[in-house]
């Protein structure tokens, strides 16, 4: 029996206006993307769109929430790939153990699992081999604040900490950060603010004005500081 969570929080509209900041981490990881690819976790399937291209010939978004799934065809329509997406309501242990992918993609969702590195070793289980297995996450515990708590993580991660869900099989070929002014907003939150939740206004502002100087800032240090990290592991 596939398993239907009602997701707790309610930013998913909020930031399915981000455009900047989904263009630029899709940029980062589109090239990676196999010919078949489950997205967990996949909301609205705001995502998808960003990421979905003519490489791709199988595409699963799935998400445990029912009511949020039911609205990703509509999101997707229109789109020139769209018709090669299924969405599906459950959770990773609801696919059949014959169901193999090329890649899996966690946007923003592994903090949401309380037991990262064993969601980590399921998913190895449908990757195909030399697949790849794909996190963007939330960056720097100290920056855990009432936000992240209303919309249901577990966790920001360190570098070391992302690294630790390497699952047995798996290699870590990539672990940057990224948004590295977007960072300085997430400080004045923590610091300053201390919201629950982002106005529509300020995602607009770090949208439009921060993530441009991120794209010309984060390649200038290395990429060792930001906002967010994206790990890739790829299966032996």
């Amino acid at each position: 029996m596939k398993e239907n969570r009602a997701y707790e929080g309610n930013e998913l509209e909020l930031f399915a206006q981000a455009r900047n900041w989904k263009t630029y981490w899709s940029a980062k990881i589109r090239p990676h993307l196999g010919a078949s690819v489950l997205e967990v976790g996949a909301g609205l399937g705001t995502n998808t769109p960003f990421l979905l291209g003519p490489k791709q010939k199988d595409w699963l978004c799935l998400e445990p929430d029912a009511l949020l799934a039911a609205q990703i065809p509509e999101t997707l329509a229109g789109h020139p790939q769209g018709e090669i997406v299924r969405s599906q309501t459950g959770i990773l242990h609801d696919l059949p153990a014959n169901e193999i992918f090329d890649t899996i993609l966690y946007i923003d969702v592994l903090e949401h699992i309380e037991d990262d590195l064993g969601e980590m070793r399921s998913a190895l289980t449908h990757v195909a081999p030399k697949g790849k297995v794909i996190v963007l996450s939330p960056a720097h515990p100290g920056l855990y604040t009432e936000f992240d708590r209303a919309i249901g993580h577990f966790r920001r991660y360190t570098r070391s900490s992302l690294r630790a869900c390497t699952p047995p099989g798996a290699k870590l070929i990539e672990l940057y950060a990224l948004d590295s002014f977007g960072l300085m907003a997430s400080v004045a939150n923590k610091l300053l603010l201390h919201q629950s939740m982002p106005s529509a206004k300020q995602i607009a502002f770090w949208d439009s004005c921060l993530i441009p100087v991120s794209r010309w800032t984060d390649p200038l240090i290395g990429f060792s500081l930001g906002k967010s990290l994206i790990a890739v592991w790829q299966k032996d």
